[in-house]
């Protein structure tokens, strides 16, 4: 009896231990989401999405359309977007590569971003107002909006984070005290935090919330300067310096602080992130370049973007640094999201 539960205890430590091995040796799906112009010289684009480097089209090319939210549940997954009808551009999803449309067709509108809460799905954009013509922001819940801003001033929404049963927004809206100016902000359940004061030009992108604190990244205009900042509790922080920088996405984790973006160099844009506020430079700024999002899996950061080849645009993510080219190369392809796991 004590040789047999000798056997079994090293058969059980010697599973457990391969069990182990296996779960953290898997290798991640990257998925991304973009567009990709249609031939080398048009002007329409088809809304992409790419898992693992395979891209699938999510629209024909027939018209104008772009993918610019993600969200991966299990085996489906939903991409938040916006395709022409010809006229407009209609707000829409895909779940699955099958399209719903959320506007109708009338006033020019977008889909941002998108989650699966439960059994609800959230997908946050806007839809230009028939009376003043103005953005409004809007939030679907299972196909049905709501308005969180009332149409008065131009308000564009960037993405949203969900904590419980709260919904945050990023975006920004123009101020109603100097008319044109973008100020920054995100509503929480609807209710607008300003994180600038109207007096430059400034837009939020991204936002994350831990526990009690909230993280958004965007810019803010140093003069005739866009300059990429991060706030936290309103607190702002900048990233940039001396050429213009764009923030584009942040990510806390285990207290670190990531946000993905880019930033000029005199001459050309390079590629970036910022670890607690020490740049890490993704490309070597002798091309252009730009990133549009993060994930981080295990000790692998996984940022995307496009970088140019002396002819095109080229879509492409790195891992730790790798670059891997997501279009061919002969034709302008961009990203806009990424989820891995």
């Amino acid at each position: 009896m004590k040789k047999q539960l000798l056997n079994l205890f090293i058969f059980l430590a010697v599973f457990s231990s391969f069990s182990c091995k296996k779960e953290n040796t898997r290798t991640p799906d990257v998925f991304i989401v973009g567009s990709e112009r249609v031939s080398s010289s048009g002007s329409t684009y088809r809304a992409k999405l790419w898992k693992n480097g395979i891209e699938t089209n999510l629209t024909d090319g027939t018209k104008y359309a772009s993918a610019d939210g993600l969200f991966v549940s299990g085996s489906d997954v939903y991409v938040a977007g916006y395709e022409s009808n010809g006229s407009v551009n209609v707000a829409k999803y895909w779940k699955n590569g099958v399209a719903t449309s959320l506007s109708g067709g009338v006033q020019n509108a977008y889909a941002n971003d998108i989650a699966l809460v439960g059994s609800d799905l959230l997908v946050v954009g806007g839809e230009e107002s028939a009376t003043t013509l103005q953005y409004v922001i809007k939030l679907w819940k299972n196909d049905v909006p709501q308005n969180i801003t009332n149409g008065t001033y131009r308000a564009i929404a960037s993405s949203m984070f969900i904590a419980g049963s709260d919904v945050y927004i990023a975006g920004f809206e123009q101020s109603g005290s100097t008319g044109t100016r973008e100020v920054a902000k995100y509503w929480k359940n609807g209710v607008p935090v300003s994180l600038t004061d109207g007096t430059k030009h400034a837009r939020a992108f991204s936002i994350f919330v831990g526990g009690t604190d909230v993280y958004v990244c965007g810019y803010e205009y140093s003069g005739i300067t866009p300059i990429a900042k991060y706030w936290k509790n309103g607190i702002a922080f900048q990233l940039g310096s001396t050429f213009f920088s764009f923030a584009r996405k942040i990510f806390v984790k285990n207290g670190d602080i990531y946000v993905v973006g880019y930033e000029g160099n005199g001459s050309e844009s390079v590629a970036k992130y910022w670890k607690n506020g020490i740049a890490v430079p993704m490309t070597d700024g002798t091309k252009y370049a730009e990133v549009s999002s993060m994930a981080i899996s295990g000790s692998d950061i996984f940022v995307s973007g496009n970088e140019y080849n002396g002819t095109y645009d080229v879509a492409k993510y790195w891992k730790n640094g790798v670059a891997t080219p997501l279009g061919d190369g002969l034709k302008d392809s961009y990203t806009s999201e990424m989820v891995v796991q």
